[in-house]
C-alpha cells in the first residue's frame, strides 16, 4: 500500500505548478521560444517546467496536468473492473504479481517518458494495474487470516496507505526534480515484486474452488510460519464447490441474487460517497497555505487516528460494522454541513479548515470500514466482484468531486450541502445491510440460501 500510495500521489508533485513569470518584451510563437522568456521561481521541477521537449503546462496549455490525473483516474475505473472477476477463476496471486509487474514497467515508462503523449498514457495504464493489483492485494491479505483478523488486517493495510502519502510527502521534499522523484518512488515496486513471489496461494480461494488439498497445503504452511508444529488439518469439501461443466461465477451473479443485488447497489452508493465527500472536503474547505510538502503530509497523516478508532468500535458488540460505519459517514456529512455555517476568519478552534480535517478523518474511517464490511459481505467466490464493482463506484466519486466548486456560482453553501447531504443519506442506508460481526463467511453462493444471509430478502418482503 505504501507503494500504491506513491503512484496515486504522484501527480500532486509531479504535477505540482511553481511560481513563474514570463518576459513581457516579445510574444512567445511557439513552445520552443516560451522557454526563452519564462522564468520559474520554486527551486523543484514538474512536468510543467519540463523543456527537454518544451512541455511548459502552462496557459492554455494548463489543462494537460488535469488530463493526466484523470486519465490516472479512468484507468483505476477499469482496472476495478477486470482485475476482480479475473483474480476470481484465475487465483488471487498470478493476477496481483502481473499487476505489480506491469504497474513498476510502466512506472518507469512515466519516468522516462519523452513527451507529454507518452506520460499521459503511461498514467493510464498505470491507474489499471495499480487499481486492480491494489483491489487483489487487499483482498489476498484479508484471506490469509481468519475472520477475527479482517478488521485488523484491513485497518492496517489501509493505514498504511495514509503513511506512504506521508513518505512520498518527504520522498519529494529530499528530491525536487520530477523525474529522478517518479524514479526513486517506482523503485520500491520492484522490492514487493521480488518478495511477493514468495507468498501462497489464498486457501479461501483454493477451498472456493474445490483444490482443498492445496488449500490444507497453505494452511500448513502458514502454521510452521507462526511457529506452530505441524497440524492433522482436513478440510471438507465446498458446498459451493463447482463441477468440471460448470463456469466460475461472474458479475452477472451480483444482479441475479436477490441478497447480492441490494446488497451491491445500496454498497455502490457507499463508496461512491465515501470517495464523494472525502475529495469534497478537500476541494471545499479551504487550502491549508504554507509548504506544499507538509500539506502533502498532513493530508496522509490527518487519516492516522481513524484507523485505531475504528479497530476499536467495530469489533464491539454494540457497534459492529454497520453501526460504526453509518455514524462516522452520518458525521462526516454534518462535518460539511456546519463547514458552511463558520466564518472564513474564525479561530483555529472554530476554522472551517479544523471541521474539514476532522470531517475527513471522519470519513476516511467510513471509507477503511467499508472495505472490510464489503469483504465479509460477498462469498469468497464473488468477494473479488464485488469489491472490484463497489470499487468502480468509488472512482466517480473521486471524478466527480473536483466539479462540485463550480456550484458556488449559485451559493456559497451549495457544494457543502450537496457533499452534506450525500453523508447523511449514505449513512442512513448502510442501516439497511446486515451485520457481520461474528457471524460466518459465506465461500459460496449456495451459503446464501442459509437464513442468516437473507436479511434485506426479508425486509424487502415485509
Amino acid at each position: 500500500k505504501v507503494y500504491v500510495a506513491c503512484q496515486s500521489m504522484l501527480i500532486v508533485l509531479v504535477g505540482a505548478v511553481p511560481e513563474y513569470h514570463i518576459d513581457q518584451e516579445g510574444i512567445p510563437t511557439s513552445r520552443a521560444e516560451l522557454g526563452k522568456h519564462i522564468h520559474f521561481a520554486d527551486n523543484f521541477t514538474s512536468i510543467v517546467t519540463e523543456a527537454s521537449t518544451s512541455w511548459y503546462l502552462i496557459e492554455q496549455e494548463a489543462y494537460k496536468v488535469s488530463l493526466a490525473s484523470s486519465l490516472f483516474f479512468a484507468g483505476l475505473l477499469i482496472g476495478n473492473i477486470t482485475f476482480g472477476p479475473l483474480s476470481d477463476k484465475l487465483g488471487r496471486k498470478p493476477v496481483y504479481i502481473s499487476g505489480l509487474f506491469f504497474d513498476v514497467v510502466f512506472g518507469y515508462v512515466t519516468a522516462l517518458a519523452p513527451n507529454y503523449d507518452t506520460f499521459a498514457v503511461s498514467r493510464f495504464f498505470v491507474g489499471i494495474v495499480n487499481g486492480g493489483m491494489a483491489l487483489v492485494s487487499f483482498v489476498l491479505t484479508q484471506e490469509y487470516v481468519g475472520k477475527s483478523f479482517w478488521s485488523f488486517t484491513g485497518s492496517l493495510t489501509n493505514l498504511t496507505f495514509a503513511v506512504g502519502i506521508a513518505v512520498y510527502a518527504l520522498l519529494g521534499y529530499c528530491v525536487r526534480e520530477w523525474r529522478y522523484l517518479a524514479l526513486v518512488s517506482n523503485t520500491p515496486g520492484v522490492i514487493f515484486l521480488l518478495l511477493s513471489f514468495m507468498l501462497p496461494e489464498s486457501p479461501r480461494w483454493l477451498y472456493s474452488q474445490g483444490k482443498t488439498a492445496e488449500a490444507e497445503d497453505v494452511l500448513q504452511y502458514i502454521a510452521l510460519g507462526n511457529g506452530k508444529e505441524r497440524l492433522n488439518l482436513k478440510l471438507k469439501p465446498s458446498a459451493g464447490t463447482l463441477r468440471k461443466d460448470e463456469s466460475a461465477p461472474g458479475i452477472l451473479n451480483l444482479v441475479k441474487h436477490p441478497v447480492l443485488r441490494w446488497q451491491t447497489i445500496i454498497l455502490m452508493y457507499i463508496w461512491y460517497v465515501c470517495s464523494f465527500v472525502y475529495y469534497g472536503l478537500t476541494l471545499n474547505a479551504g487550502e491549508l497555505r504554507g509548504n506544499l510538502y507538509l500539506n502533502v503530509a498532513l493530508s496522509g497523516l490527518v487519516e492516522v487516528p481513524a484507523f485505531p478508532l475504528c479497530m476499536f468500535l467495530i469489533e464491539k458488540s454494540w457497534s459492529g460494522r454497520r453501526k460504526t460505519m453509518a455514524c462516522f459517514l452520518i458525521f462526516a456529512g454534518f462535518a460539511c454541513i456546519f463547514t458552511m455555517f463558520l466564518p472564513t476568519n474564525a479561530g483555529l478552534l472554530l476554522s472551517p479548515t479544523l471541521l474539514a480535517l476532522c470531517g475527513k478523518m471522519m470519513v476516511s474511517a467510513a471509507f477503511n470500514i467499508v472495505y472490510i464490511y464489503t469483504s465479509e459481505l460477498y462469498p469468497t467466490v464473488l468477494r473479488n466482484a464485488g469489491l472490484g464493482v463497489c470499487s468502480m463506484s468509488c472512482r466517480f466519486g473521486g471524478i466527480l468531486a473536483p466539479f462540485v466548486p463550480s456550484m458556488k456560482s449559485l451559493s456559497p453553501s451549495v457544494p457543502f450541502v450537496v457533499f452534506g447531504i450525500s453523508g447523511l443519506s449514505a449513512g442512513f442506508l448502510t442501516l439497511l445491510l446486515p451485520e457481520t460481526l461474528n457471524k460466518p463467511i459465506a465461500e459460496s453462493i449456495e451459503d446464501l440460501q442459509s437464513p442468516k444471509y437473507q436479511v434485506l430478502k426479508n425486509e424487502e418482503a415485509e
